[in-house]
């Protein structure tokens, strides 16, 4: 920022006081953001973001985001032109009144770590794998005593009423709820009777029959990561890759081999009624499992790393693991520059007409505050900042919006 602290400035914010009139507006803006956080460092440079983009534009390569506010409309997207070609993430913020406008402008951003709500759990109940089926079948239900039959945890019961009813019904897996309802009802019977004839109170086979219909899910691979599978830069590796792109990759190559159409194995279970020994050994099981998927990858990523000439240390056994383990919940946002939103050619003009159509959108204030930014290029000031003003710069801003709306095509019903 090159502004100077003015009596107007002070006037308005109350951050501010008369010691800062004609200091630095950077200088004070800085020292206001580090008494928010004593463990904080920052700097501050007294030149206009225009003077900077003109002389020194790879001054905005060192930064991992640019947060942009109070811009005008050509020195915005001069500075978005400089961050998208350098790949740096640019946050415009606005804020008008009562209205509140955030923008994020990023080529991609990956997301490893989505923390998805009321995610499955991974169990595979529907093609086990052999450590998991051994298992299982060394427990008897029928030569336990009541205290282990209770104690059984409920995958074990699971696995087992799941073969039971697969066995009557030609080998299929139940996906209805009527066959899933078949599956529950097949699971309480075997719960213990007591000599008079009542059920024993056995949580674990309550569990399991609540569990069917969280537990009992076909293994695929979603299609969010099924995207991500088919997206040019997963299929076409580069040396200039990233990191997310090659993970990508070695999981998409797992996949169609090792994994047999199923990505890498979470390898954690769920909490439930079982007795330490056998729930311990059922999450080591799965464990085990998930470490074997992560070996495998790892072999996969340490193959496409020598290919592309990239050191293998370049990617950490950290970062593989976290990566297999989130594997199902990968998600990738893309988002277009401002100088693409900008340009009538490429806007978004049926989606702005539409929500025109529609009183009630807020889209309207996107429209007026666009125009709101034309008219500052034009006039070199706010519409409405002074009182005197407000009515013509109000007429001159409907007449911008109109043209606005008119240069994307669209009829111009909301203009006014």
């Amino acid at each position: 920022d090159g502004e100077k602290v003015t009596r107007e400035l002070v006037g308005k914010n109350f951050f501010l006081h008369d010691d800062w009139l004609g200091k630095s507006r950077a200088e004070c803006a800085t020292a206001l953001l580090l008494e928010l956080n004593g463990d904080v460092k920052g700097n501050y440079v007294d030149e206009t973001v225009e003077r900077m983009l003109q002389n020194r534009p790879d001054f905005f390569k060192s930064f991992s985001c640019v947060i942009a506010t109070d811009l005008n409309e050509e020195s915005l997207l001069n500075l978005d032109q400089v961050l998208w070609k350098y790949q740096v993430p640019l946050v415009v913020v606005r804020a008008c009144g009562m209205i509140g406008y955030i923008r994020l402008v990023f080529a991609e951003h990956p997301v490893v770590e989505s923390h998805p709500e009321n995610a499955h759990p991974d169990l595979r109940l529907d093609r086990p794998f052999p450590e998991l089926v051994q298992h299982v079948d060394s427990l008897d239900l029928t030569s336990m005593t009541k205290q282990e039959h209770g104690h059984t945890p409920f995958l074990v019961l699971l696995l087992k009423y799941l073969n039971q009813y697969k066995d009557s019904h030609d080998g299929t897996f139940p996906k209805t709820y009527k066959e899933k309802t078949a599956l529950k009802g097949l699971i309480k019977t075997g719960i213990l009777v007591n000599e008079n004839g009542n059920a024993e109170d056995e949580e674990n086979f309550d569990e399991a029959i609540r569990n069917v219909n969280s537990c009992l899910n076909e293994t695929k691979v979603p299609s969010d990561v099924e995207a991500i599978f088919s997206d040019p830069a997963c299929r076409n590796l580069t040396n200039q890759s990233s990191t997310f792109w090659i993970l990508a990759r070695a999981i998409k190559d797992f996949v169609a081999n090792e994994g047999a159409g199923a990505l890498p194995l979470r390898g954690s279970i769920p909490d439930m009624t079982a007795d330490s020994k056998r729930y311990i050994k059922l999450q080591q099981i799965y464990q085990s499992k998930a470490s074997e998927h992560v070996a495998r990858v790892k072999q996969r990523v340490s193959r496409l790393l020598d290919e592309l000439g990239k050191p293998r240390e370049s990617i950490s056994d950290e970062d593989i693991k976290l990566f297999c383990k989130n594997a199902f919940f990968l998600r990738l946002l893309r988002s277009r520059s401002l100088g693409e939103e900008y340009a009538s050619a490429s806007a978004k003009a049926g989606d702005i007409e539409m929500h025109l159509g529609n009183e009630d959108s807020e889209l309207v204030f996107y429209v007026a505050l666009r125009a709101s930014d034309r008219f500052r290029m034009k006039e070199g000031r706010y519409p409405g900042e002074s009182q005197d003003s407000v009515g013509k710069d109000s007429d001159e801003v409907k007449e911008i919006a109109s043209l606005f709306i008119k240069d994307l095509g669209i009829e111009d019903r909301k203009s006014g």
